[in-house]
């Protein structure tokens, strides 16, 4: 079995959860409504939670303890796509990009549930249940504000707009991604994406908004390489901080 093909695979999956956990966290207390302010804040602890267990696996494998691996790399290091780390902006943007990223972890959860790699498989088994409702929530206001009023359709419209090339860099391919297809590891990132297009497609098609055609979408890659925009190293310093000073405190 490709282990390092596994470790590529867990290592991108964490640091997207951890990194979207933090940026979900910074609602707490700003949300639009007290509904959201509470989910947001609900959201972030799942998906924190979540990273530490995939952090926990890659330390059976052996990488460095989840603390470690979690706050004491720079960006460089990081394998996150770059949508997750961009900056909350208004609700609209966070929204949309709650939409596009749940969309594709539910369906990547549920295609590694079935995977050849047991401890990997196992975990999905018990995320996928947590990733589903985020995906419900996300879709419920899409549903709900891509048909109200035209200033919620045109800001969500624009934010979708923005944040597509930044989703499909959620599917950017790994180096072993023969390896693991071939494997029975994951179905890998192109199959993953081809399921994604066609869940979101389904659920705009609901609402006033429009999806653009993909193929003249030009797909922000570099972060599953470690290229990263500038926000995520102060992003990682702010995340650090407890950890610095008191590295024996808990998740």
């Amino acid at each position: 079995m490709n282990t390092e093909g596994i470790k590529d695979l867990l290592y991108k999956m964490a640091d997207d959860q951890l990194i979207i956990g933090h940026r979900n966290s910074e609602w707490t207390g700003f949300g639009p409504l007290l509904e959201e302010d509470i989910a947001f804040s609900s959201m972030a602890q799942d998906k924190v939670g979540q990273s530490y267990q995939l952090y926990n696996i890659l330390n059976e494998l052996g990488e460095a303890d989840p603390d470690t691996i979690a706050f004491m790399r720079n960006a460089d290091q990081f394998h996150n796509c770059q949508l997750v780390e961009l900056p909350n902006g208004e609700y609209d943007f966070s929204l949309v990009r709650h939409f596009l990223f749940d969309t594709a972890e539910l369906l990547r959860f549920q295609m590694l549930s079935n995977s050849s790699f047991e401890p990997l498989a196992n975990l999905s088994r018990k995320i996928k249940g947590e990733t589903k409702y985020h995906s419900m929530h996300a879709n419920i206001w899409i549903k709900q504000l891509g048909s109200a009023t035209e200033e919620s359709i045109s800001r969500l419209q624009s934010a979708l707009e923005y944040a597509l090339p930044f989703a499909l860099g959620i599917f950017e391919p790994s180096s072993h991604e023969q390896d693991l297809i071939n494997e029975g590891i994951f179905e890998g990132e192109d199959a993953l994406k081809n399921k994604w297009i066609e869940v979101i497609t389904a659920v705009i098609n609901e609402t006033r908004l429009s999806l653009p055609d993909f193929k003249s979408i030009t797909p922000v890659y570099g972060g599953r390489m470690g290229k990263h925009t500038e926000h995520l190293q102060p992003l990682l310093e702010e995340m650090s901080e407890v950890f610095k000073v008191d590295p024996t405190s808990d998740w």
